[in-house]
């Protein structure tokens, strides 16, 4: 081979190899650049998807996140609400303790320490307990208020054939006279007193505590009785010659101090 056409191969070569890291750049290139492109895509894409959610949450009216169920199931806590309505029913006064959320209220309750009696002792012994005496149980309160919604609904259909929440007012008036006169047994042979007893208790709790603790919608409850609810102090108005009516407060509006 002549000088010549060596320098000729070599130039061949070169430009071969050249052209491919080119080629091979490009499609490298190509690549990286697709990638960011359709990461950027994707990104977009994923931007808008988020966007989306973000304003279909946003859609979403949240007034009181204290409503919400932690305890009860759906069917648990529409007898509840039944039972409550029975209780502190709406009159010309005001609403009735469904409205104003007494059953989530018992629902909270049910569902903390409280109603696993987590401060109570014990470790027995249990005995019946006299008439002065408090409740001698070994069932914890939301197993007590358990079994006491499962014996409404039994109870019912022993005597109506329908479900408590069924039934008309007058008929559920007549379930819960039987349970507070203990004439029905919760299995483990408690007596049904006892849990209406604890219904009663919760419902009015439900009516009157603080909303924070999920009962007494928009305090509604306080409103009923001109109650202020929690002030830092009103000491002018109480010894004011005229009752004055103030708009009630609750716990949390003491958040901005």
């Amino acid at each position: 081979m002549s000088e010549q056409e060596k320098k000729e191969s070599v130039l061949d070569k070169r430009s071969s190899r050249r052209t491919f890291i080119k080629n091979s750049g490009l499609t490298v290139g190509g690549v990286v650049l697709g990638g960011a492109l359709g990461s950027l895509l994707i990104k977009d894409d994923k931007s808008t998807t988020h966007n989306t959610d973000t304003q279909n949450h946003a859609k979403t009216p949240i007034a009181n996140p204290n409503i919400a169920l932690m305890f009860f199931t759906p069917n648990q806590y529409q007898i509840t609400q039944a039972a409550v309505e029975r209780i502190f029913p709406e009159d010309a006064n005001g609403p009735g303790a469904k409205e104003l959320n007494a059953a989530v209220y018992i629902d909270h309750q049910l569902a903390g320490p409280w109603g696993s009696n987590v401060k109570d002792y014990r470790l027995g012994a249990f005995y019946k307990a006299e008439e002065n005496q408090g409740p001698q149980t070994k069932l914890l309160r939301k197993d007590l208020f358990l079994a006491g919604l499962d014996s409404l609904n039994k109870y019912s259909n022993d005597q109506y054939k329908a479900d408590f929440k069924e039934l008309e007012a007058t008929q559920q008036d007549e379930v819960l006279l039987a349970f507070s006169e203990d004439k029905v047994e919760l299995y483990g042979k408690v007596s049904s007193s006892q849990f209406f007893s604890l219904l009663r208790t919760l419902t009015i709790e439900g009516v009157y505590a603080d909303p924070m603790y999920g009962g007494n919608n928009e305090m509604v409850g306080w409103s009923m009785r001109k109650y202020p609810g929690s002030r830092m102090q009103y000491v002018a108005e109480i010894q004011d010659e005229k009752f004055i009516e103030l708009e009630p407060q609750s716990l949390n509006s003491h958040m901005g101090h």
